[in-house]
């Protein structure tokens, strides 16, 4: 039964995934903790597992459909990964429940603009030229320096940061975003590897439901009307942001004045 659950989770954090390009640990993380009682060191590793799993499963069906945009991608992933690497080394300087707190008030903005804001107008997948690259670069940068902070993924920021700040359309910032987050994931989850927390019991049945759950996720979008995916984004984002604000406030609690 845990089996078929776990599969089971998989299959929707591919879906969504796929789908979003914000991988799937925004939703296989809490999962494995608070549904599976897994330990938060090893829900992490196989959530990183999964991401790169997702990412693989959808990017080379996003690629071959030029839903990608390589170029774009290599770019941003490179500002990402120096993020990751100042990130890591100035881990022990920052409070994280800060930091938490503050992308979380972030992506609570983002998504009440997402749900309540105009859509801007959408261009065709043939027809756009990124711009604002120094906005893109920088915001990578950001990124990457939260995902080494937090433990979370770079999609929920890089998605709106090419679809609002680059004026990338919606469903090629998504598929670009799966390209980049499988090398985002994969330089994390070695770090874990190496401290024996990626557990292959736990990784296996999840990495076969998140390759079946990408495998769909990756046929659907294309059909998906833009706007719907812009509306379900916006609920994820907003999933984040409640788990960022929890995280942080629940750092800060024995630090506050009783």
């Amino acid at each position: 039964m845990t089996l078929l659950l776990l599969i089971s989770a998989g299959v929707l954090a591919g879906l969504t995934g796929a789908l979003l390009g914000v991988g799937g640990g925004v939703i296989l993380v809490p999962t494995l903790v608070l549904g599976f009682k897994v330990p938060l060191e090893d829900a992490v590793p196989a959530s990183l597992m999964c991401v790169v799993a997702s990412s693989c499963g959808a990017a080379a069906s996003y690629v071959e459909r030029r839903l990608s945009d390589i170029r774009l991608g290599l770019t941003l992933e490179l500002a990402t990964v120096m993020g990751a690497i100042v990130g890591g080394l100035v881990a022990a300087l920052l409070a994280p429940a800060w930091v938490a707190l503050v992308f979380g008030l972030f992506t609570l903005y983002v998504s009440a603009q997402m749900l309540l804001a105009r859509a801007p107008p959408e261009q065709g997948i043939e027809e756009y030229v990124p711009t604002n690259f120094p906005l893109g670069i920088s915001g990578s940068f950001v990124a990457g320096g939260l995902s080494a902070l937090l433990g979370v993924g770079g999609g929920p920021l890089k998605v709106p940061l090419m679809s609002y700040g680059m004026g990338v359309p919606f469903k090629v910032a998504s598929a670009t975003s799966n390209l980049m987050i499988g090398v985002t994931g994969a330089a994390s989850v070695a770090a874990y590897a190496w401290r024996g927390h990626v557990k292959l019991a736990l990784v296996a049945p999840l990495v076969v439901g998140v390759l079946a759950g990408a495998s769909v996720g990756c046929r659907l979008m294309p059909r998906v009307p833009t706007s719907v995916l812009r509306r379900l984004f916006a609920l994820v984002l907003l999933l984040v942001a409640v788990q960022m604000l929890w995280k942080g406030g629940e750092g800060l609690w024995p630090s506050l004045p009783r």
